[in-house]
């Protein structure tokens, strides 16, 4: 039986649905063992606030808790972690001390990695054990899949360095979008792979969630980054539109138009994407943001066939995206002309592939082999 460890900084039993979540269930039915490891939680975590520790994590540390015969969880708890300290000069001061986190001690190491066939490791602290694995599983093939630009979670400056040091020694570094690859396109083993999504979720019969109305459904699905002024200037342009806000998003602008939903399960989101009118990736800049062209986010509004409303700085090849300039009335307003009026028969779904691809691609030669 192969077996795969993903190294990432979500919890597997996590309501909140990531990409290394799929990846799991892909390999999963594939009928590969499964190991998901929780990295960068420690006592830092608590002072942090870290919305993971809503599950009781540090009860169920540093041991291999098997869901399945075939699906294992095991969350790494360490006394510190690289966490991003807020002050440059405390994050240059904790840079080496911090350096050492993929030595930590790690109960049962061995027995995690040594029989491993494939270890993909996310764009997470968690990358800092790389250089250990390559040690206890010499001949596994070793993955990173750079989810996110770790500049633009401001990862601490350790993490930072360990991914310019590591890099090179991964038999593939996968990117999902075009603005991240171009970071790692002179590595001869870089890949740009988008997204999978969970196609069969999204073509499932479901009733929809919204009122019987012929007011424009908008939906923004997300945790961070919501561009605010976007939506304070679009629910007062246009009463015929309902602003639909899926996820832990505080300080939303009142009004009848816009409907909090706070965080929803995957399941329960879906409806809410499959019968809108207009997707929203209506996010505000950071360095790095540029990267969300290619989100799990707008690919899942592009199988639905949605209009996607997003800033400029967002520009890609995307024919489905109306763009608008942060905090700009008329521009803003054009956009959502643009979004209502599209035809939406006209989005081409094609080029979008399942996680079962993405996996059989991260997997090469190793996949469906039970």
């Amino acid at each position: 039986m192969r077996r795969v460890v993903l190294v990432s900084g979500h919890y597997l039993q996590s309501k909140r649905r990531a990409g290394f979540h799929w990846l799991a269930d892909a390999y999963h039915q594939a009928g590969w063992q499964v190991i998901f490891v929780t990295a960068s939680l420690s006592w830092l975590s608590y002072l942090r606030r870290d919305h993971r520790l809503a599950y009781g994590l540090r009860r169920r540390a540093n041991r291999l808790i098997w869901l399945n015969e075939r699906l294992g969880s095991y969350v790494w708890f360490t006394p510190w972690h690289p966490a991003n300290l807020r002050v440059g000069l405390f994050n240059e001061l904790t840079r080496s001390a911090f350096a050492p986190y993929g030595e930590l001690p790690m109960a049962g190491d061995t027995n995690l990695f040594a029989s491993a066939d494939l270890i993909i490791f996310e764009s997470t602290p968690g990358l800092m054990l790389a250089q250990r694995c390559k040690r206890i599983a010499p001949h596994a093939r070793m993955v990173y899949r750079v989810s996110d630009d770790m500049r633009l979670l401001r990862n601490h400056p350790a993490v930072l360095d360990a991914e310019a040091r590591l890099v090179e020694q991964f038999d593939l570094v996968s990117t999902p979008s075009d603005y991240i690859y171009r970071r790692f396109s002179h590595l001869p083993r870089a890949a740009l792979q988008y997204h999978g999504i969970h196609k069969e979720a999204f073509d499932r019969p479901c009733e929809s969630p919204y009122p019987a109305d012929k007011r424009i459904k908008a939906v923004f699905v997300g945790n961070a980054y919501f561009d605010h002024d976007f939506l304070r200037i679009a629910a007062t342009l246009k009463n015929d539109w309902v602003f639909h806000i899926i996820g832990p998003i505080a300080g939303l602008p009142r009004g009848d138009n816009v409907v909090a939903h706070g965080e929803l399960t995957f399941d329960d989101t879906v409806p809410y994407v499959k019968h809108a009118d207009v997707g929203l990736q209506t996010i505000a800049y950071s360095p790095g943001a540029e990267s969300f062209t290619d989100s799990l986010k707008i690919l899942q509004y592009t199988y639905c066939r949605l209009p996607i409303i997003a800033p400029a700085f967002l520009k890609s090849s995307r024919t489905n995206l109306c763009f608008y300039e942060s905090s700009d009335n008329a521009s803003i307003a054009d956009a959502m002309d643009r979004a209502e009026s599209f035809d939406r028969a006209s989005i081409d779904t094609g080029s979008i592939n399942t996680w079962n691809q993405l996996a059989s691609s991260l997997a090469c030669d190793l996949w469906g082999v039970p």
